[in-house]
């Protein structure tokens, strides 16, 4: 057999050079994906609790017969996130494909930009729980994260989905609730922490979709 000529080991080297790259690259990427990941479930559930804290602080500070008022009207899916097309119950959700669970995910911390702001009149001032700008912060930190998520799964792909461009259904409902009104006061929290688990649920399902597992319970 005749020797390999140096250019072609030379070429040969190179190629190799190239895989190896790309394949430290690839896991770089995997490797950040992963972590904004993390970063995001941990926050989402950060506001979870928070939303936790809060509804269950307000129901200390009311009276016993105020308490079993709240219990009776207020209808808890009545929620502005209603109106934002999503998965129903725990099947659907583990059937959703991880972009799909993102753009919802997405859409409901969107909602709660506005109405964020107005989380200060619902509980009293001598309750310890993060201020109204905190909690705003801490949702555009959280939407922000989430839009690099789509965009890493998207892979350059152009955007389809036309939910995306459509404006909030009534992104104004929570603020032109009336601040001393205790039924709505308690809607605005409530569904403030419906809307974190729902979107806690979402990343955990979109994480476990990413990892090709099958099994992705709730």
């Amino acid at each position: 057999m005749k020797n390999k000529s140096p250019s072609f080991l030379l070429l040969a080297l190179v190629l190799l050079s190239v895989v190896l790259v790309s394949l430290l690259v690839n896991q770089g990427r995997a490797s950040d994906n992963q972590r904004l990941f993390n970063n995001a479930v941990i926050r989402v559930q950060h506001l979870h609790q928070l939303a936790a804290k809060m509804i269950n602080d307000f129901e200390d500070s009311l009276l016993p017969e105020e308490r079993r008022q709240l219990s009776k009207i207020f209808p808890l899916s009545f929620c502005n996130s209603d109106y934002i097309e999503a998965p129903t119950g725990k099947d659907e959700t583990q059937k959703s494909s991880m972009l799909k669970l993102l753009r919802i995910s997405f859409r409901l911390i969107e909602s709660w930009e506005f109405p964020s702001q107005t989380l200060s009149g619902t509980v009293s001032n001598s309750l310890t729980v993060g201020s109204p700008n905190q909690i705003t912060e801490k949702l555009a930190d959280l939407k922000m994260g989430i839009s690099v998520l789509i965009k890493g799964c998207l892979d350059g792909q152009p955007n389809m989905d036309d939910n995306d461009s459509l404006p909030l259904p009534f992104e104004d409902f929570y603020l032109t609730m009336g601040e001393n009104n205790l039924r709505e006061s308690f809607r605005l929290l409530a569904c403030f922490k419906k809307d974190m688990h729902k979107v806690e649920t979402y990343l955990r399902v979109a994480n476990c979709r990413r990892s090709l597992d099958s099994n992705c319970t709730l």
